[in-house]
């Protein structure tokens, strides 16, 4: 009996050292990359404008646990839309994200505008309404916040995805652009919706360059 007994505690100790090791591997390491492949200047601009979005995000009564945030700086093939813990001030996700063409064949550089008709990407804060289904699939509606994006809700400027954006990064190539949408690869689409819809306030959007 003796024997079975402490033939069962080691096999318990396996499996809890087993599984801490497998959570160590592969849940920590996701997060544990992020900050280890990414440059200094880039974390602290995020750590600033978490801080921003923090404050404004309870000033108007938003989620103050999650945002997102993109980064225009950052060259197309990088991930430059993060999902940021408001609480803790860490980046949970992140993702590649398009930026407008401004009705180009193809856009270089960057642009911003706010015009209706425009096709550029609108920097400023969002407020993310209601999805609903679009012609690509599940979208967001974005409301803007500023002077510099007022007429996103007019211009139909959403939060969508498509096919076209990869889920890893393809720097140095540039990913597709779109008429000004935030435009997501899908399995990211289905994450940050995870997020927004388990929120009862709203979750702020900020571009930013």
């Amino acid at each position: 009996m003796k024997k079975f007994l402490l033939f069962l505690c080691l096999f318990l100790v396996f499996i809890l050292a087993s599984a801490a090791w497998y959570y160590s591997r592969f849940y920590k390491k996701k997060t544990n990359d992020f900050y280890l492949t990414t440059n200094k200047l880039l974390l602290d601009k995020i750590l600033v404008k978490s801080d921003e979005a923090k404050r404004f995000a309870k000033s108007k009564k938003f989620d103050s646990t999650v945002c997102f945030l993109i980064d225009m700086s950052e060259e197309s093939g990088k991930k430059r839309f993060f999902v940021i813990d408001l609480q803790k001030d860490s980046v949970l996700n992140s993702g590649l994200v398009t930026h407008g063409n401004c009705k180009k064949t193809w856009l270089n550089g960057r642009e911003y505008g706010n015009a209706v008709g425009c096709g550029c990407t609108s920097l400023g804060r969002y407020k993310i309404g209601a999805s609903y289904q679009g012609k690509f699939g599940l979208a967001f509606k974005l409301h803007g916040l500023d002077s510099s994006n007022s007429n996103a809700f007019r211009r139909y400027v959403v939060l969508h995805s498509h096919e076209c954006v990869p889920d890893n990064e393809v720097h140095p190539y540039p990913l597709c652009q779109s008429e000004g949408c935030p435009t997501v690869s899908p399995a990211f689409l289905q994450e940050l919706a995870e997020i927004i819809k388990k929120k009862q306030k709203p979750v702020l959007l900020w571009i930013y360059e």
